[in-house]
């Protein structure tokens, strides 16, 4: 996985799993991420040191994926996205009802 890819990873699990976070962890993470700040502003702008940033972002980055390893949020939300694209793909009332009750289980 290239360094985009890593990014649009963390994004995504960062928007299921924000509220989870510290607001200091949000912060960086939305800086870094968002706002394409490099770690030395964002360094500069709390007045902390520039390792001080990447570890506070490491650790965020860990507890997004150890979150999803957890609670599979992002993966259910795929579950769900590939069984309303097949409802929206079909005419039949009869597979339309097979995959709603499918798509109340992956609730």
């Amino acid at each position: 996985m290239n360094i985009l890819e890593k990014s649009i990873e963390l994004i995504s699990l960062y928007d299921l799993y924000q509220e989870l976070l510290t607001d200091k962890q949000k912060s960086y993470f939305e800086s870094y991420y968002y706002d394409d700040y490099s770690l030395q502003e964002i360094s500069d702008n709390n007045n902390v040191s520039r390792n001080a940033v990447h570890d506070l972002l490491k650790r965020t980055a860990k507890k997004l994926n150890d979150l999803e390893s957890a609670l599979h949020l992002k993966e259910e939300n795929k579950k769900r996205q590939i069984i309303i694209s097949k409802i929206r793909d079909i005419n039949d009332n009869e597979d339309i009802t097979n995959l709603i009750n499918e798509l109340e289980k992956v609730e």
